[in-house]
C-alpha cells in the first residue's frame, strides 16, 4: 500500500493513496511530498462538518503548483481530472484534490470530516483516504476560525514522509537532504496570528466560546499593529485614538474652520481643522475637532450628530485616526509648543496672527524673527501703507476696524468676521507659525489663489 505520513501541528496523519485508480494525482502528491513542498503549509480553510483544506505554500488558498509546472513550466501548470465511480465522498477521511474548475488540479487538497457528501462527487478527484489520525483531522476541523475559515491559530503540515513510492523519480526532480528552514513568509504568518505551537488560551477553561474568540481577535489585531509599528506606519503598537477628538463629515464646502469653532465651542474649548486638498486647497468636506476635555467631546457628539450646518446635515463620530499623535511624535518635542497644527494639507494659523497672513504667496521666505504685531501692522491696506514697510496702524484705522468687527456679532456665525479678515492681504508679511511645517503650505497657497472666497461668503 502506497502511504504518506503528514506530521501536523496537532499530530500525525497517515494517508493511503489509490494509486491504481488515480496514478497522475497520486504521483503528483507523492513527489511533492518527497520534495518537501508541503512543509509549513497552513490549513488555511477549515469548514466544520465538511472538510479541512491545505497544500498552498502561500497560505492564501490562491497559490500552489503541480509537479509538472515545477519541472516543465507554466504550460504544464495543471493536470487533468481522474474520476471513477469506485471512489466517492461517502465517508470521513476522504482525501481529494482541490480545484477551481474542471482539469485545474495542482497542489491543494482537502480531507472530509463527515460522511455522505455526494455534492463533491465528480467535481473533485478522490486519490486517497486517512488510514490513521482521523481524530487529528477532527481536532483541526474544530479550531476557532474567522468568517473565511482561516483558523486564528496557525496549524501546519510540519513534515512529510513518504512511506512507500512505486513511481520512478522524473528527470529534474530535486530531493532535499533535509527539511527546509521556515521562510520569511512563514515567520510573517506567525506574527499575524497565533503561531504554530503557541498556547491558544491559557485560561480557556470555563470561558464562553464567544469570549475566547474575541480574545483571539484582539491578539490578531495586536499582531497586525506590531507589524505596522515595525514598518514605521505607526509610532507605537499600543497607540490608541484620542478620546477628545471628533470626526465630522458631510460638511458644506463653504464651511470654514472658524465657523465650526464658533459652533462647537459652546461645548468647551476646542480647535477645528477642516481637511483640504493639498493641491487646490478645496475643502474635502470633513474635519477633526479637538477638545480640551473628553466630557466636552462627548456632549458635542450627542448634540451635533445630525445637526444642520450651512444647509448640510453633518455626521459626527469619535475619531479613529492616530495621525495627529503620530505627527507629533515624528516632529519631536520642539513642535509641541505650537498652538495648532496644519493637519493633512489644511488647517488654520494660530489665533493671535491675522488670518490674512495665511494668504501670502511666498511663505517660505517669511522671516522667522517677525512678531505678531508687525504681521498685523503690515496687513492693513486702508491707510495706503506698503506691506514691506510694516508701518503701525493709525488710531482712526484701528477704531474703524474695531467698529466693523463689533457690528457683526457672533449671531452671524462668524461670517462677517471672516469677511473682514478676508479683506486684509499681506503677501510679504512674516508669520512665525507659517514656518512650522511643509504640510501647512498648500492650504495657504490655495487661499492666496482664491482671495475673494470669504468676501463672497459675507456678501
Amino acid at each position: 500500500q502506497m502511504s504518506v505520513l503528514l506530521e501536523t501541528s496537532k499530530g500525525d496523519i497517515v494517508i493511503d493513496l489509490h494509486w491504481e485508480d488515480c496514478p497522475v494525482a497520486c504521483k503528483n502528491f507523492l513527489k511533492l511530498c518527497k520534495m518537501k513542498y508541503y512543509n509549513f503549509s497552513l490549513f488555511h480553510n477549515v469548514q466544520p462538518g465538511s472538510h479541512i483544506q491545505t497544500g498552498d505554500p502561500t497560505g492564501t488558498g490562491q497559490g500552489g503548483d503541480s509537479l509538472n509546472r515545477l519541472l516543465y513550466g507554466d504550460q504544464a501548470r495543471f493536470f487533468e481530472d481522474e474520476f471513477t465511480r469506485k471512489r466517492r465522498h461517502d465517508k470521513p477521511g476522504t482525501v481529494s484534490m482541490a480545484n477551481t474548475g474542471p482539469n485545474t488540479n495542482a497542489s491543494q487538497f482537502f480531507i472530509t470530516t463527515t460522511e455522505q457528501q455526494e455534492h463533491l462527487d465528480d467535481k473533485y478527484v478522490v486519490f486517497g483516504e486517512v488510514a490513521e489520525g482521523l481524530d487529528i483531522v477532527q481536532q483541526i476541523a474544530e479550531a476557532y476560525a474567522d468568517a473565511d475559515g482561516r483558523p486564528y491559530q496557525n496549524m501546519r503540515i510540519r513534515h512529510t514522509i513518504v512511506l512507500e513510492d512505486p513511481f520512478d523519480d522524473p528527470a529534474g526532480l530535486v530531493v532535499p537532504d533535509a527539511s527546509p528552514e521556515p521562510s520569511e513568509l512563514v515567520l510573517k504568518q506567525d506574527r499575524e496570528r497565533l503561531a504554530d505551537g503557541e498556547s491558544l488560551e491559557e485560561d480557556a477553561e470555563g470561558r464562553a466560546p464567544e469570549e475566547i474568540e474575541r480574545s483571539l481577535q484582539d491578539k490578531a489585531a495586536k499582531s497586525r499593529a506590531t507589524v505596522l509599528e515595525m514598518l514605521g506606519d505607526i509610532a507605537d503598537a499600543d497607540m490608541k485614538p484620542p478620546e477628545n477628538m471628533l470626526f465630522v463629515c458631510k460638511l458644506n464646502p463653504i464651511t470654514e474652520d472658524e465657523d465650526l469653532e464658533i459652533i462647537f465651542s459652546r461645548f468647551g474649548e476646542c480647535k477645528c481643522d477642516i481637511i483640504r486638498d493639498y493641491k487646490t486647497g478645496d475643502s474635502l468636506n470633513y474635519a477633526f475637532i479637538e477638545f480640551e476635555q473628553i466630557d466636552s467631546a462627548t456632549q458635542a457628539y450627542f448634540k451635533m450628530d445630525g445637526a444642520l450646518v450651512d444647509d448640510r446635515r453633518i455626521k459626527c463620530d469619535f475619531s479613529q485616526s492616530v495621525s495627529n499623535l503620530w505627527n507629533q511624535r515624528r516632529r519631536g518635542e520642539h513642535m509641541q509648543a505650537l498652538p495648532s497644527e496644519g493637519g493633512k494639507g489644511g488647517g488654520k494659523a494660530p489665533k493671535n496672527k491675522n488670518k490674512a497672513n495665511k494668504k501670502g504667496k511666498d511663505q517660505s521666505k517669511a522671516d522667522d524673527g517677525a512678531d505678531a504685531s508687525s504681521a498685523d501692522a503690515a496687513a492693513k491696506p486702508s491707510d495706503g501703507a506698503e506691506p514691506d514697510g510694516a508701518p503701525s496702524l493709525s488710531k482712526a484705522a484701528k477704531k474703524k476696524q474695531k467698529k466693523a468687527k463689533s457690528a457683526n456679532g457672533p449671531e452671524n456665525g462668524g461670517v462677517a468676521q471672516s469677511a473682514a479678515d478676508g479683506a486684509v492681504e499681506a503677501p510679504g508679511a512674516a508669520s512665525a507659525a507659517e514656518n512650522t511645517s511643509q504640510e501647512q503650505r498648500p492650504s495657504s497657497e490655495a487661499a492666496s489663489r482664491n482671495p475673494a472666497k470669504k468676501n463672497s461668503k459675507a456678501s
